[in-house]
């Protein structure tokens, strides 16, 4: 089994500190199950690629095993795929050669470990339990782009059937401690089998390397549950204290940092200025069918329902709590039908492609992705522009210059406690730029609130219109 991972970062010979392994020579180290072989098959200053080749005694993995029928038998032991297909195995040769990387450990180059760079990891053989939408659903919520090929495509059809093997490649900017955590814990996600006993302490190594990103997973069920070898008291302890580490109650701490940051705006209406800006090119796009993404307690919904140029408005946010509050404070219950008819709330994440928010002349994210970790940015960008594909897309966020004017918030702090970054004018406008080129927008961006000579306004609006 083969795992390569490549850099284009310069120096791209860094990545031999990361590793804590030489690209000038060739290393050997004995494992349990056999022998692993780490080399460079390119070291330049523009690409650097190390490979980790695993190879697999088959004799060993069945020495002292009993031969009874409920183990497939003794010619079902000798005769399988894990000597040749990346399994199990290869997170514990990732663990044991790669042991100081993963840990996010590095001497000599101390300022890298905490820098993203750009990574591509390509896993050959990889038993795909569930196809290519699997790997899809596992690696691009964590900002993954992800390539898969059949290695079998060249058969005729008059060959036996294919087997779950594929070719898999992922590219990100992520610092390599992270990207080997990911692989570490779905790699055997994916071929859905360990070849070792799962007791108390899988649960540990599961929490501790998916630490920062497996709570807030859409497929953290699958994941546990696939993990821990579908042990079902296992997998439902992980999820517990998953859910326990998020938050002891996420939703009452979710609505005090909204009331926060609500406190620390209204002396400037910007909530109020900022709806109304939206509210203004939603209707001047003449859109009529829109979506308000991450709607939370439906603020923006409820401005919507005023104009009737709007028919139609679905609602989407992550959390059940808040939908229940939009619901109560938008009177659903009682609103006359014909206006309830207007509206629709649906649970989901923006991070994970839904069929149901496509279609849409266009789409509201009112300060949300700054509530995103910068990992997901990638997923979130392709399931609003690649898949969502509204025509206008009405996009606002803080502008962190103008956070100085700000007299309660400390020199340096996110005006939310549960804000992941804000970006500066000029962090905004690129990334901006960038998605719309990608996808086929263009882009114009609008200052929101009072504008501040030097700073700019409190918050900085970008509208995407397609451009077909």
């Amino acid at each position: 089994m083969l795992l390569t991972i490549s850099t284009t970062y310069r120096p791209a010979t860094d990545l031999g500190y990361l590793l804590h392994k030489n690209p000038a020579r060739m290393q050997d180290f004995d494992l349990p199950f056999g022998r692993a072989h780490v080399f460079y098959p390119e070291a330049s200053e523009e690409h650097c690629t190390a490979a980790l080749l695993l190879d697999v005694d088959p004799v060993v993995l069945v020495r002292g095993r009993s031969t009874k029928s409920s183990d497939g038998g003794l010619l079902t032991q000798y005769v399988n795929d894990r000597p040749y297909v990346a399994s199990s195995f290869l997170s514990v040769a990732i663990s044991r050669v790669f042991g100081s990387a993963l840990g996010g450990r590095s001497q000599e180059r101390p300022e890298l470990i905490g820098t993203p760079i750009p990574l591509t990891a390509r896993i050959s053989a990889l038993p795909c339990r569930g196809g290519e939408a699997v790997v899809r659903r596992l690696f691009e919520p964590l900002g993954y782009g992800v390539g898969v090929d059949d290695p079998e495509s060249e058969r005729s059809e008059d060959d036996w059937e294919r087997g779950p093997y594929r070719n898999v490649t992922i590219e990100a900017e992520k610092t390599l401690s992270d990207l080997l955590a990911h692989l570490y814990v779905l790699i055997p996600v994916l071929d859905d089998d360990k070849h070792y006993w799962v007791g108390n302490d899988e649960v540990e190594k599961l929490l501790r390397r998916g630490a920062g990103w497996l709570s807030g997973h859409p497929e953290k069920e699958l994941i546990a549950t696939r993990y821990l070898k579908h042990r079902r008291s296992l997998a439902r302890e992980a999820l517990a204290r998953l859910s326990d580490e998020d938050d002891p109650d996420p939703e009452a701490a979710e609505q005090e940092r909204a009331d926060e940051e609500q406190d620390l705006e209204r002396p400037i209406r910007l909530n109020d200025v900022r709806l109304e800006a939206v509210v203004r090119v939603l209707h001047d796009s003449e859109a009529q069918r829109v979506l308000d993404l991450g709607c939370g307690e439906g603020r923006l919904l409820r401005e919507l329902l005023r104009d009737k140029q709007f028919r139609e408005i679905l609602g989407l946010d992550a959390s059940v709590r808040a939908l229940e509050i939009a619901s109560q404070r938008l009177k659903l219950d009682r609103m006359p039908t014909k206006q309830r008819e207007r509206i629709q709330l649906l649970h989901g994440a923006l991070t994970y492609r839904d069929a149901r928010i496509a279609g849409y002349d266009a789409a509201a994210v009112v300060e949300v992705i700054e509530h995103m970790d910068l990992a997901r940015l990638a997923a979130f960008e392709r399931v609003l522009f690649e898949c969502a594909r509204p025509g206008t897309v009405v996009l606002t966020t803080p502008n962190r210059e103008y956070n100085t004017t700000f007299p309660n918030l400390a020199d340096g702090s996110f005006r939310h406690k549960d804000h992941r970054f804000e970006w500066t004018r000029s962090e905004f406008e690129e990334w901006a730029g960038r998605v719309a080129s990608r996808h086929g927008y263009r882009v114009e961006f609008s200052p929101v609130g009072e504008v501040d000579p030097e700073l700019g306004a409190p918050t900085q609006m970008g509208v995407f219109r397609r451009c077909d």
